[in-house]
Parts: C-alpha cells; sequence; structure tokens
C-alpha cells in the first residue's frame, strides 16, 4: 500500500476503508449496533490496513472486533477516530478527556493512529482549547496524530498559528462536483495532508461517463479513476463498500497514471 508521510513523520496509507455504515442492520446509519464485522474483515482480506471511524458512528467496538477476528497485529493497523464536535464532548477538559478514553476502550488499544475533531462550530477559542487537550494526549503516545475534519481555512489557519502541534489531516468531503479545490490547495501548502470523504459519492450520470472514457483507456472504473486522481494529487481517500469485490478495485488504482489533459477534464467535473 502506498502511503503519505504526515508532518508527524508518521506514515498513513494513501486508501482507508470508511465505516459508517458498518455493523449496522440493514447498512443503515442510523440502525442499531448488530456487530457484524463481515466488511470489516473483507476489506482486511482484500488488503486494507487503514480504517476510519468515529464516536458519532457509534461502531468503534465493532472495527476492534473485525481487527481482533483477523488474527493480525495492531500494529499492523492504522485507526483513524474522531471526538464529536459538540459540547458533550468539548465543553471542557474532563469531557475531551472521557471522550479520548471512550475512543480508547472502544477500539481496544493503547494508542490511536489518528484523531480528529470530527465537525468545527462557532467558537475558533473553544476549538483551539479542545486542540490542545489533544496535544497533551500525544505527548503522552496515546494519540500518534491529531487532525481536523470538516475545517474551512479560517477554522484551520486559526490552528496553525495558535497551535503548539500542527494538524496533519484536514478530512473534507471531495468528489466530482464538489471536489472542495479551495481548502485541499491551502491544506497542503501548510502541510496539513486533505483527506477526503464520500470520495465516490453523488457522482451524476454525466461525470461517470466522462470517467468512464478516461477508465477505458486503462481497463479501470469510473471509480478508480477518481480515486487515482484524487491520490495523485495528494489526496487521501477514504471510500467504503459493502461489497467485497468493490473493495478491492478501490485498492487497485497504482497500476496507471492519469495524463495532465485527463486531469483537466476530471478537475472540471
Amino acid at each position: 500500500m502506498k502511503t503519505f508521510k504526515l508532518n508527524t513523520g508518521i506514515e498513513i496509507p494513501v486508501i482507508g476503508s470508511g465505516t459508517n455504515t458498518y455493523g449496522k442492520e440493514n447498512h443503515d446509519y442510523l440502525a442499531a449496533i448488530n456487530n457484524d464485522t463481515t466488511e470489516i474483515r473483507s476489506a482486511i482480506n482484500a488488503g486494507y490496513r487503514h480504517f476510519d471511524t468515529a464516536i458519532s458512528y457509534r461502531n468503534e467496538a465493532v472495527v476492534a472486533k473485525g481487527i481482533a477476528e483477523s488474527g493480525l497485529d495492531r500494529s499492523d493497523f492504522f485507526l483513524t477516530s474522531k471526538l464529536p464536535g459538540e459540547p458533550a464532548y468539548t465543553a471542557d477538559e474532563a469531557v475531551v478527556r472521557k471522550g479520548v478514553e471512550q475512543s480508547l476502550k472502544a477500539l481496544n488499544t493503547t494508542y490511536i493512529d489518528l484523531y480528529l475533531i470530527h465537525h468545527p462550530w462557532d467558537s475558533l477559542a473553544e476549538m483551539l482549547a479542545t486542540w490542545k487537550v489533544l496535544e497533551d494526549h500525544v505527548d503522552k503516545g496515546v494519540l500518534k496524530a491529531i487532525g481536523v475534519s470538516n475545517f474551512n481555512q479560517e477554522q484551520l489557519g486559526h490552528l496553525l498559528t495558535h497551535a503548539r502541534i500542527k494538524p496533519a489531516v484536514n478530512q473534507i468531503e471531495s468528489h466530482p462536483g464538489k471536489w472542495n479545490d479551495a481548502i485541499i490547495d491551502y491544506s497542503l501548502k501548510e502541510g496539513v495532508i486533505p483527506e477526503a470523504w464520500g470520495p465516490l459519492s453523488r457522482v451524476n450520470d454525466q461525470a461517470k461517463e466522462s470517467l468512464t472514457t478516461i477508465g477505458n483507456d486503462y481497463g479501470k472504473t469510473w471509480a478508480q479513476v477518481i480515486l487515482r486522481y484524487q491520490v495523485a494529487r495528494g489526496v487521501i481517500v477514504i471510500p467504503k463498500s459493502h461489497d467485497k469485490h468493490r473493495q478491492e478495485l478501490n485498492l487497485a488504482i497504482f497500476d496507471f497514471n492519469l495524463t495532465d489533459d485527463q486531469q483537466k477534464i476530471i478537475a472540471a467535473l
């Protein structure tokens, strides 16, 4: 698996598996947890070692269960989780610490590779205060890297200016029709790795047709073309699938390179 180096020096796999509907009845985000690890185990068998979860997903323990069932060492995996950007988890130092401890317990681990603030809120000062508590956990080795999710330039810039430890990742929505180029370019310029959630979502038929035409040159699907484009421009991708074959296809993107002209076509979608 290809990796990018975070500003902490840690290597992160450039493709991770989203998990927000894993281990839930009918694969429904809001449904009850059923502890089914089928998709996690098939992803591991396909070669995924990077899994992205969150307290809000309610399934950190399901991810941990799937990893345990694989028989592989915890050190073989890169785990990302997220602290909700809401008062119950950010109001003061005690609740931030409680959130981190909740994730550690659910993931059945002594450390988390990457921990993100899941969503920003109105107060830059409060976000910085929450960040400082996460910095303390980095000092203790409990969190190996910390970052943010869904932060715009002002919010990310505030942390870059005032934080002791620079955010390693900014996870944002990015897919055809909403590439979010401005925040991706800003993050890259500042040494913060952008990470695309929902990279294969909301792709309209016209975009699929253009991407399929490009993919035909390489024997690749429209989805593989999207993922290759993102990784080529320095963006980590977090696709999610419940289908074993599609999981495998999402990893098979390193045996072709898009031309400059093709990348321009994709960027314009």
